[in-house]
């Protein structure tokens, strides 16, 4: 779907308009320069009729509402009249300070407007600084940037293919709660489904799957034929499901099925579909696949899916794996996406490396509390360079925050064993998105 932003510069021709004029030309470049699809109006906004005739006309998925001068909360009521999309208050710097006139009174403006945002029960971002400042222009990139994917949230298909293993039911979700908390769409299937598709495919017919992944897997040819014809057969029915049905991400049920009913991991198979831009997370952790989703978005990588299972003071780091699932563009440069066995079942084929080394990493999840409600996890850091840890996969994380109080507070506040690594510093674009849900972050 495509995405519009709005420009609205609301404000009174009784300030003075030279300085508003530059505003207005230095804001909407600035804006165009970060969203080239962005609704700009042909000229400063001074009065009711003229925002309501611009907002005729458009149907915006972010109204960006700035003050360019003074204007009282009639001009918030209209645009909160026009539309029900997320809103970014945008309040202006006074561009001189002498003791003379006072230019733009942007900042009583946005009292006013913010005002009747919240008797009217609406959330919104808000920005306060120049369009030439570099903190407004990173503010703004991460508020468009938390629209932009939440209307691609809301657009989301995600599959859930058979239940969590016992114990596991942190990932469990409800049709009902997807979609009121989110606007996901949550499809559910047994595991049986797949593989009986899947048993029903012929040699020719996997042949394209079996080729695609040996160019992706080092080492997949060494693996025992049956289990290699096997897992190409699932491949098959995994992404024929998918794209049948306009899937944008899968949970999926792995362990005890794919080993005790099918014989053959499912693991590989998740990994090439996160390489082929649809997250999959495996134990059939629905919430951990909507925050791969989130995180491949936000980034257009694929992301990290896996358990903190290590902790190093010295190195101040955390290190996440699992057992055989990463997307294969992750793997180090001198090993690549090298093919293993099962570190429990010794069957493969599995995924088996270390991830290669990303300047800036941040560690995500969308948990759920007890009552129901949800919560951010967000946490900076550094992806080092680092083999692989354990036998699977594994990420080694230097965290900002000392690594040890991460660990210890995240056990404390009951945080779920399944987070996200994306490939890129999307904190300031994440709190966003939260702040639009109305969903609290706990930054560690």
């Amino acid at each position: 779907m495509s995405f519009l932003s709005a420009y609205i510069p609301i404000g009174v021709p009784t300030f003075h308009l030279e300085s508003a004029q530059k505003e207005f030309e230095s804001s909407a470049a600035l804006l165009r320069a970060l969203d080239e699809n962005v609704a700009v109006p042909q000229e400063m906004l001074l009065s009711l009729d003229k925002l309501r005739a611009f907002l005729a006309g458009i149907k915006p998925d972010l109204a960006i509402v700035q003050n360019i001068t003074f204007a009282n909360a009639a001009y918030m009521s209209e645009v909160l009249h026009s539309f029900d999309c997320p809103v970014l208050l945008w309040t202006l710097r006074e561009p001189v300070i002498d003791g003379g006139r006072l230019r733009l009174n942007s900042l009583t403006g946005a009292y006013s407007a913010a005002n009747i945002l919240r008797a009217c029960g609406r959330r919104f971002a808000y920005v306060f600084g120049a369009p030439q400042e570099e903190a407004t222009r990173a503010q703004l990139a991460a508020v468009i940037a938390a629209a932009k994917v939440k209307k691609d949230i809301s657009a989301l298909r995600l599959l859930q293919i058979g239940h969590t293993p016992e114990g596991f039911g942190f990932g469990r979700a409800l049709d009902s709660e997807m979609l009121s908390a989110f606007g996901v769409r949550l499809t559910s299937i047994e595991a049986r489904e797949l593989i009986d598709r899947a048993k029903g495919y012929g040699d020719s017919e996997i042949a394209e799957y079996l080729a695609k992944a040996g160019q992706s897997i080092r080492g997949l040819d060494a693996t025992p034929e049956k289990n290699r014809l096997d897992f190409a057969r699932l491949f098959k029915a995994y992404d024929t499901y998918v794209k049948e049905n306009g899937i944008g991400a899968v949970s999926s049920r792995c362990w005890p099925d794919f080993f005790t009913s099918f014989g053959t991991p499912v693991c590989a198979v998740l990994a090439m579909l996160g390489d082929s831009g649809v997250p999959a997370a495996c134990e059939a952790d629905s919430y951990g696949a909507l925050s791969m989703f989130i995180g491949q978005t936000l980034t257009g990588k694929p992301t990290f899916f896996g358990d903190p299972v290590s902790l190093d003071e010295g190195e101040n780091t955390v290190t996440l794996w699992h057992c055989g699932t990463a997307a294969c563009s992750l793997a180090r440069a001198d090993t690549g996406a090298a093919c293993g066995v099962h570190c429990n079942r010794k069957i493969g084929p599995t995924l088996d490396f270390g991830c290669k080394a990303e300047p800036k990493v941040t560690i995500f999840r969308i948990g759920r509390e007890p009552d129901g409600s949800f919560r951010f996890f967000i946490c900076s850091g550094e992806a080092l360079d680092k083999p692989k840890q354990f036998t699977g996969t594994s990420i080694v994380i230097q965290t900002k925050a000392p690594a040890r109080e991460v660990v210890e507070a995240s056990v404390k506040n009951g945080w779920e064993p399944h987070f996200v690594v994306a490939m890129d510093d999307i904190a300031p674009a994440l709190k966003a998105l939260a702040e639009m849900y109305g969903i609290p972050v706990e930054e560690y």
